[in-house]
């Protein structure tokens, strides 16, 4: 009898330690956006006291494309645990399989092209047989009655602009451009990570292929090519273990390089030629290479992959409404026919269609997280697309859970960035190709240019990121009561008021308008001849006798003026609504 309470109670303990490791592997609970998967990163005298928006600084050309790395040096990406690089893969240019120390996502900015990743014990389930006019393998009875040889392999992936693919720590994964233009994405690594036990910088260990070419530091905007004494000054200086956290090496050969040429043959069933080409010792092309014929592979055609893409989508629109839900895939999920092995790795945030959040005349913004990429549970990172048009604004706001490293893929904008000390650490223009790393909890206010908009693409070291809003709906200024703001800020009750309810109606992105603005949104006469008078002195297109009129004076100011921050507040502050 004793026995026997011993075994149920071994078999219950079994149960539960079973439904949790499976539920936080495969995110069936998923893991709380309050808690964190990431160590820290840094000595504790890290501070980030002065951001910056990065340009890459270090460059890599292969036979078929670039790796360029943003300021390996850089303290903030240290003391963040983030490392960054854009890749470059040119047409018919394969991206050689590799894998890395910390988990990462790749957002593709332009192209398309095919994505293989290798999950370990994971079956082949692509299975494809060569035709008879091809090689036919010999040596057996199946052989001779003319057995085709097999091509069995794990699935890929076909991806375009505006995905986000999430990449475990450890995983192989490997790149095809089967498209007409350089496909161009970037990645960020978490290296805080805790799948990371290594220390915390960025690693890629290559399965094939060398991971040399020719280094270009570009220092701001000129560029100039190092020398052999410059690279060997880097090398022996990498060697000696002096340069700082984060650097990332800039030659290397692969994994298979430093195996005994005999002993790697006998492993792999392969004779000691076979080995040596795999070591890649006398290979110049670098870590991307080009594919004179094009790659060949199986995949699924056009046609079953917008059938597979209906069936995600009626599958996800089914988990969330409910039995109710009756698409064209009306199909119950227990959760437990989607595991490691047939895991989403991508999900497209570029479509208007696609966002959480779209006004017109403001903007969009898209979320991928742990819900809605279940992958992102182990990976533990999440991702935000943002669209401004011109002249828009973003509420004021801080992130509750995670840094977030926010690249710019189109036009540029102003931001700015405030520590605990009520400090401005980071005030300036964040320009098309640049990465800005924001602090978690540091308040962070960003415009949109005039002229061009903004975009860009924010990277968090969370699966599942949390903002807090300071203006408008369900924001901070809303959910305190206005004695409190009348008491916190020295405000009379109608000032309170205007501070609390002035954004009532518009969420996360601000048309930009005047704090002051009446109802009707026109100003007064007098407001009116003061702007009239600020811009025709700066423009001077009347003479003294006219009377110009104010919106006249606006269309008519150079826009370098309109771009300057002191006036452009002024432009602001007295726009005129028609």
């Amino acid at each position: 009898m004793l026995a026997s309470s011993y075994f149920l109670s071994f078999c219950l303990y079994f149960l539960v330690f079973c439904h949790g490791a499976f539920a936080q592997l495969f995110g069936f609970g998923g893991q709380s956006a309050w808690q964190s998967s990431r160590s820290f990163a840094g000595p504790r005298g890290c501070r980030f006291d002065r951001l910056d928006a990065l340009n890459p600084t270090q460059r890599l050309r292969f036979e078929a494309g670039m790796v360029e790395y943003y300021d390996v040096y850089n303290e903030v990406l240290q003391c963040a645990g983030v490392s960054a690089r854009r890749i470059t893969v040119e047409p018919r240019g394969l991206f050689l399989p590799q894998y890395n120390n910390a988990p990462s996502l790749v957002y593709i900015i332009q192209g398309r092209g095919i994505k293989g990743v290798t999950f370990p014990g994971c079956p082949e389930t692509f299975q494809s047989f060569q035709p008879d006019s091809e090689q036919i393998l010999t040596g057996t009875a199946e052989s001779q009655s003319q057995q085709r040889i097999r091509d069995e392999h794990q699935k890929v992936h076909r991806f375009k602009q505006g995905d986000i693919m999430a990449l475990p720590a450890g995983v192989t994964y490997w790149g095809y451009n089967d498209g007409d233009i350089p496909v161009v994405a970037i990645e960020v690594f978490d290296t805080s990570n805790t799948a990371n036990q290594l220390e915390p910088r960025q690693r890629s260990f290559f399965l094939a292929g060398r991971h040399s070419g020719q280094q270009t530091y570009e220092m701001g905007p000129e560029a100039y090519e190092t020398g052999p004494e410059a690279y060997e000054l880097g090398r022996q200086t990498y060697e000696a273990g002096v340069r700082p956290i984060g650097m990332t090496p800039l030659s290397g050969n692969n994994i298979f390089n430093g195996f005994d040429t005999q002993l790697l043959a006998e492993a792999l069933g392969v004779n000691v030629q076979l080995a040596r080409q795999l070591q890649a010792q006398n290979d110049p092309r670098g870590q991307i290479v080009f594919v004179k014929e094009g790659l060949k592979m199986l995949r699924p055609s056009r046609s079953q992959e917008v059938q597979q893409q209906e069936f995600d989508e009626s599958m996800q629109a089914q988990e969330q409404f409910g039995e109710s839900w009756q698409g064209p895939y009306n199909v119950t999920a227990n959760g437990l026919d989607e595991n490691f092995c047939t895991l989403k790795i991508r999900a497209n945030i570029d479509k208007p269609s696609r966002a959480d959040y779209y006004n017109q005349r403001v903007g969009r913004i898209a979320r991928v997280d742990s819900q809605k990429l279940p992958i992102l549970n182990l990976v533990q990172m999440s991702a935000t697309r943002v669209v401004l048009q011109r002249n828009a604004m973003i509420t004021p706001y801080w992130s509750m859970n995670c840094h977030c490293g926010m690249y710019v893929t189109q036009g540029q904008g102003r931001v700015q960035v405030v520590n605990h000390q009520g400090r401005t650490v980071f005030d300036g223009t964040v320009r098309q190709g640049q990465f800005l790393l924001i602090p978690q909890n540091f308040a962070v206010l960003k415009r949109a240019d005039r002229l061009q908009g903004f975009h860009w693409v924010t990277f968090n070291t969370n699966q599942n990121a949390m903002i807090n809003q300071i203006a408008g709906k369900l924001s901070t200024f809303k959910g305190m009561p206005l004695q409190v703001l009348m008491h916190s800020y020295r405000l009379s009750i109608e000032q309170a008021r205007r501070l609390k309810f002035s954004r009532r109606n518009e969420f996360k992105l601000f048309t930009p308008r005047s704090p002051r603005t009446k109802k009707k949104e026109h100003h007064s006469a007098e407001t009116l001849e003061k702007l009239s008078t600020c811009l025709c002195s700066a423009s001077s297109p009347y003479t003294e006798k006219e009377s110009p009129d104010p919106r006249e004076a606006l269309d008519s100011a150079p826009p370098f003026l309109l771009r300057n921050p002191s006036l452009s507040t002024v432009v602001d502050t007295f726009r005129v609504k028609d």
